[in-house]
C-alpha cells in the first residue's frame, strides 16, 4: 500500500497508526533518482500490499525530512517506534526493497509459501575450511549468496577490516549485519531459519 504524506498532522498519525513499522519514502519530482526509485517500491508494494509505505513530496511538505536529517532524495527510511532503523540512500530494485524490508519484518509481511530473500556475501579467502563450510551451510538451506575473495579484492579487504576490526575469514554479511566465523546460530537467527 502506497500513500502520499498530506501534511504535519497527516504524518502524525500515519506514525501512530503504523508505530510497529513503516516504510517512508523521501521524493522531490525534480530527482530522477527518485522517479525511479519510486517506480521501483511502487513494483514491489503491488507483490506487497500490507507493507506500509508513505512517500514524503519534499517540495510539498517542508520541514519531515529535517526531522530524520534527510539531505538527498530518493532515500527509504524503515521506521519502528517512530525511529530508523534503515536507511536506504539513492535508487534500488524492487527485489532489493522486497529483500530489505521483508528481511527486517519477515514474520508480519511474509506471506505463506513465500520466500524472504536476503543480501548475503561470503567473505572468504583460499585455504579456508571453515570458508567452504560455512558456503556448503548456506547452500544446503537453499540462500543464494555471492562471495568476495578477500585476497583477491584488496578494497573489500579493507572495508571488511574497517567494518569487523578483524582480517579472518570466513566473515558473512546478511543484509548488513556481519558475522565473524562460522557462527551457525547467527546465521540461523538472522536468516530466520528455524
Amino acid at each position: 500500500m502506497i500513500k502520499w504524506i498530506e501534511d504535519f498532522v497527516h504524518f502524525g498519525k500515519v506514525k501512530e497508526e503504523h508505530k510497529d513499522f513503516l516504510v517512508l519514502m523521501f521524493y522531490a519530482n525534480f530527482s530522477h533518482g527518485a522517479k525511479r526509485a519510486l517506480s521501483e517500491i511502487e513494483r514491489f508494494s503491488k507483490e506487497n500490499k500490507e507493507v506500509p509505505i508513505y512517500i514524503v513530496d519534499v517540495e510539498k511538505i517542508k520541514g519531515i525530512h529535517k526531522q530524520f536529517e534527510v539531505e538527498n532524495v530518493p532515500i527509504v527510511l524503515l521506521l519502528r517506534e517512530s525511529k530508523v532503523i534503515r536507511r536506504i540512500k539513492g535508487v534500488e530494485s524492487a527485489q532489493f526493497y522486497a529483500r530489505v524490508i521483508l528481511g527486517i519484518h519477515p514474520s508480519k509481511y511474509k506471506k505463506e509459501g513465500q520466500k524472504v530473500f536476503h543480501r548475503v556475501v561470503v567473505y572468504s579467502g583460499p585455504g579456508c575450511p571453515a570458508c567452504g563450510a560455512a558456503k556448503a551451510y548456506l547452500r544446503k538451506r537453499g540462500i543464494n549468496f555471492r562471495t568476495v575473495d578477500i585476497s583477491r579484492d584488496q578494497r573489500a579487504a579493507e572495508r571488511l577490516v574497517k567494518r569487523s576490526g578483524q582480517m579472518a575469514v570466513p566473515q558473512i554479511d546478511i543484509d548488513g549485519h556481519l558475522i565473524v566465523g562460522f557462527d551457525k546460530v547467527k546465521i540461523d537467527r538472522f536468516l530466520s531459519i528455524k
